[in-house]
C-alpha cells in the first residue's frame, strides 16, 4: 500500500483500514508462533502499512495537505554493447550466411 493511495481515503475509511491491519498483524503473529507462518515478511510490510496510515492520520489532524502526485518512471538509456555481444551476433550472422549459401546451393 502506498501512502499516495493512502492520503486518497476519508478519516474514518484510514481507522477501519488501520483495525483491519492491525488485526491482520495479530493473526500472523500466532500463525508465526504456531509454524504455519511461510513469508515472514508479511509481518513487517503489515506494520509498515500501519506506520503509513498513522502517518497520514496524523497529517489529516494536523490539517496538512499533502499534494497526491504521479511518480513518472525513468526512460533507461540504452547500454553499450558490450565486445562479447558484438562477437556473438557477429557468429550468428556467420551462420545465416552460410546457412542462406547452404539453401542457394540446394
Amino acid at each position: 500500500m502506498k501512502a499516495n493511495d493512502i492520503r486518497e481515503f476519508s478519516k474514518e475509511e484510514l481507522q477501519a483500514r488501520l483495525l483491519e491491519v492491525k488485526k491482520n498483524i495479530f493473526n500472523l503473529k500466532f500463525q508465526k508462533a504456531s509454524g504455519q507462518l511461510d513469508d515472514l515478511m508479511k509481518i513487517k510490510n503489515l506494520k509498515r502499512d500501519v506506520a503509513k496510515i498513522e502517518t497520514v492520520l496524523r497529517e489529516k489532524d494536523l490539517g496538512i495537505v499533502v499534494k497526491v502526485t504521479e511518480k513518472k518512471k525513468p526512460v533507461k538509456k540504452a547500454k553499450p554493447e558490450s565486445s562479447q555481444a558484438k562477437q556473438r551476433q557477429s557468429k550468428t550472422g556467420q551462420k545465416k550466411v552460410k546457412e542462406e549459401a547452404a539453401v542457394k546451393d540446394k
